[in-house]
């Protein structure tokens, strides 16, 4: 098999295809039919025609919070948090932007009256995250006063738009700080299509991380150590896949999270905890046969993924025709939907976990 490097996942992209805003209407946004040779042009409010009666539709319901908060310190200087994780007793574990990092024990004064008291590095002394202790329940506090944790690449300050529709219609779980991107194509008139064509619905929760966002910078993609996220498989979920295979129909994962939890399950065996799985050409799916996702960025673990799912010479493909024929990019841009390439015999496995 290739030995592929980072510069294999590299590609231009014009800064104006790379999407600022929703679409007017979620299910307006242009789908690129991945599945045909030549791939087709289409709207994703046409996805259910392109499903069978019995396919099963798995979404990821984690809920994005308003995870970015602002403050400042004693000595007055501006500070910029961003929760990536809530754990017991008020604490959380953050990204912080700031010119000097302050001293384990500071009392950090944040936007909206409450304090976020510096406790030390996560996940240990050393780690790249910080551990803040609040005085207020996290999730009311974000919920008050935090903003929505809009991607780098978008570069308007966050609205009540996107408090919206930077969120899915059927989100639940609280607890990410990036919105699974492909489920936000999905609205009541689409949900009710899929249950007329008989396509059976199911849900997982991953909560995305931040790191989702972070490009790959060893040229040995297998250097590359993965973000930590949380995810569950409830029983639900995994009896109605049960059910699916016994009647031979194929599981439809909608985005790269809802594949990272179902393989996670499926290498692991359990049906919830943490994953750093990293998958890469050369993985061997067990769960996942078609697959509904947005474009995604050079250099990033999500076009590698896409990559080991499709093939890569089928994802480069695509993408050199989504970017001919003007398709929007990333969070806010438009989808594709794929199939699983055949697993050659010599298949390997790749993942950090």
């Amino acid at each position: 098999m290739r030995n592929f490097t980072l510069g294999d996942f590299d590609f231009a992209l014009p800064p104006e295809l790379i999407a600022q805003h929703p679409a007017p209407q979620r299910s307006a946004s242009r789908l690129l039919d991945g599945t045909s040779s030549p791939s087709v042009d289409r709207v994703f409010r046409e996805l259910p025609a392109l499903l069978q009666p019995g396919d099963l539709l798995v979404f990821n319901d984690t809920q994005v919070v308003k995870a970015r908060l602002f403050g400042e310190k004693p000595t007055g200087g501006r500070l910029e948090l961003l929760v990536e994780r809530v754990l017991p007793g008020h604490e959380v574990v953050a990204h912080m932007k700031v010119s000097k990092k302050p001293p384990v024990g500071t009392a950090l004064e944040m936007e909206g009256g409450f304090t976020a008291t510096l406790l030390g590095r996560w996940p240990d002394g050393d780690g790249p995250l910080f551990r803040l202790g609040f005085s207020d329940d996290p999730y009311s506090v974000m919920e008050r006063h935090g903003h929505v944790p809009l991607p780098p690449y978008i570069e308007h300050a966050d609205t009540a738009q996107d408090a919206q529709r930077y969120q899915t219609v059927f989100a639940k779980h609280p607890g990410a700080v990036a919105a699974p991107t492909a489920a936000l194509h999905f609205d009541e008139a689409v949900l009710a299509a899929l249950d007329a064509r008989g396509v059976q619905r199911a849900s997982v929760t991953l909560h995305v991380g931040a790191g989702t966002f972070q490009p790959v910078k060893t040229e040995d993609i297998a250097a590359h150590r993965m973000h930590s996220e949380w995810y569950e498989v409830p029983a639900a979920t995994q009896a109605a896949i049960a059910g699916l295979r016994a009647r031979g129909g194929r599981l439809v994962a909608v985005g790269t999270t809802t594949v990272r939890t179902l393989e996670s399950w499926a290498r692991s065996g359990q049906a919830s905890g943490d994953t750093d799985i990293f998958i890469t050409p050369g993985f061997r799916f067990r769960e996942v046969d078609l697959l509904v996702t947005n474009f995604h960025l050079p250099k990033s673990t999500l076009l590698m993924l896409v990559s080991a799912f499709a093939g890569y010479e089928h994802i480069i493909g695509l993408y050199r025709d989504a970017i001919a024929r003007q398709y929007r990019f990333f969070s806010y841009g438009d989808a594709m939907l794929l199939a699983r390439a055949p697993t050659p015999p010599d298949t390997c496995s790749s993942s950090n976990s």
